[in-house]
């Protein structure tokens, strides 16, 4: 195997169910051999081969059968222990807090939306608006042509309910995060807690998930719709919690009946058989072809549970093509769920583990060194006014090549981020509209008078390209980021030596 890639950190447990407790912290999931749970070591290896081959971006799988961890694995430099950005998979999270407090009596779904808000009403609520319930934000029927904006610091009740109505809640699906923001601020109204603190006794705590964070707007709700961050073993636990029908231990966290109308088919969203976002809709989840459900998220976030198999995917990732993820689970992993055990095939499971420890994001490729770099390391590069912000930088060449430092100022305050040679090196600094982040960086001369690096946020979907081209006096900037909500490449920044 290649000593770089054994250097980055990944994290395989592909053992027996008794060596897979040993020494693990008392809320993990149990580990098993796929073959003891009915699936090959074979066909796992060629999914996580063609899972590797075909999707570029994918950052963590977990494959669950029968309760049980029969495939794990992080793409480096991502790693089990940390959190990841969930986008709308929060939403799944967000119906979960609803479903307890209508258990709990603070709410129905059959109550109007406006009698939760009445100071923040309009003047002259519309009839739509008044017709509208919890259980229309929950089935993303809430009578919306288009969405009120969803920033942390825009979003707002009074915002939502101002917004025009011009369907019957009801009958028309879109897909709306304010609307799941209103599920969270409803939850808050009859509660006096925020999501996360709800559900922190409730779900968050039974099922070990230690160390969740959820952003709130800017009153202090949690957004509902989307700000969850958890690790990849989190979501396959809320996985098996619905696989389950809300028992967990023995303990119903949740009743079998909101499981139920959760994950079936409340609303029609489309009729194209192949799309898996056309197969109906139910309280923030989407249902699945082959009579799966599923919460996903922007860039490939992804809790499917196939309950007819007992399985439970969970995956995080940082892609474009969502649709690829699902269609990769239904031909590669679906036909190889078999009703009994099977045979070891210790042959098999050696690959199948040596592939996932081999598991990385690719590096940024080119020379380990060039002949401009002792020109140009250390120099200082001040930027003009930029909607970046961006104000200098240097690249520090580390001694023999094979690594560097940029060191950036942007608004005021300076950061340095250590690359890597075909390996990560982690640390901390702003990325993006995140003030401080773990970030994790490689780097290569791509050319004589060139250097790019990656920098990967490994709490987030997102990995930065960012390209020097030195001449003379002056440095041009280049930056990329994989995916995002619009544009992903920036304008050319040009800095002058200081």
């Amino acid at each position: 195997m290649n000593p770089a890639l054994l250097t980055a950190f990944v994290v395989v447990v592909l053992v027996s169910a008794a060596a897979g407790s040993a020494g693990a912290h008392e809320s993990a999931l149990p580990r098993s051999t796929p073959e003891a749970q009915g699936v090959s070591s074979s066909a796992m290896l060629a999914f996580v081969e063609a899972a590797d081959r075909q999707i570029e971006g994918l950052h963590s799988l977990m494959i669950l059968r029968h309760g049980h961890v029969i495939t794990e694995g992080w793409w480096a430099p991502f790693e089990p222990k940390s959190n990841h950005e969930l986008y709308s998979l929060s939403k799944s999270f967000a119906s979960t807090a609803v479903g307890m407090a209508v258990a709990e009596g603070r709410l129905s779904v059959d109550d109007p939306v406006l009698q939760f808000f009445p100071e923040e009403a309009p003047a002259e609520p519309s009839a739509n608006l008044k017709a509208m319930r919890v259980r229309d934000l929950l089935g993303m029927v809430a009578g919306h042509q288009d969405e009120t904006s969803s920033a942390a610091d825009k979003i707002s009740s009074k915002a939502f309910l101002a917004h025009p109505v011009p369907h019957k809640p009801g009958t028309h699906f879109k897909y709306n995060t304010p609307a799941t923001f209103m599920l969270s601020a409803i939850v808050q109204k009859q509660t006096g807690l925020t999501l996360l603190d709800y559900l922190r006794p409730r779900l968050f705590e039974p099922l070990g998930i230690e160390n969740p964070v959820w952003n709130t707007n800017w009153q202090g709700i949690s957004l509902g719709g989307y700000g969850l961050r958890a690790r990849t073993e989190d979501i396959a636990k809320f996985g098996l919690l619905y696989l389950r029908k809300g028992d967990w231990g023995g303990k119903q966290l949740l009743p079998e009946s909101w499981v139920e109308a959760a994950t079936g088919r409340q609303v029609s969203n489309g009729s194209n058989p192949k799309s898996d976002w056309e197969q109906g809709y139910g309280y923030q989840f989407w249902r699945c072809r082959h009579g799966a459900y599923r919460g996903d998220g922007a860039f490939g976030q992804y809790c499917i549970v196939l309950p007819e198999q007992g399985v439970v995917v969970a995956i995080t990732s940082g892609l474009k093509d969502m649709q690829a993820v699902l269609d990769l689970v239904w031909n590669q992993l679906l036909p190889a769920v078999h009703p009994r055990r099977l045979s070891p095939d210790h042959a098999n499971r050696k690959k199948l583990s040596e592939k996932l420890g081999s598991l990385t994001l690719s590096f940024q490729e080119g020379s380990r060194t060039s002949p401009v770099a002792a020109k140009v390391s250390g120099r200082q590069f001040i930027f003009p006014s930029n909607s970046e912000k961006l104000e200098s930088v240097s690249l520090s060449i580390h001694e023999g090549g094979g690594g560097a430092t940029l060191i950036s100022r942007s608004n005021g305050v300076e950061s340095r981020i250590l690359c890597g040679y075909r390996e990560w090196k982690k640390g901390r600094a702003p990325f993006g509209s995140y003030s401080d982040e773990p970030v994790a960086a490689c780097g290569a001369w791509v050319a004589d008078d060139t250097y790019a690096l990656k920098v990967c946020a490994f709490e987030t979907p997102y990995t930065a390209t960012l390209r020097f081209r030195f001449a003379g006096d002056q440095v041009f900037r280049d930056s990329e980021t994989n995916v995002g909500f619009g544009a992903t490449k920036r304008a050319q920044l040009v800095g002058q030596a200081n």
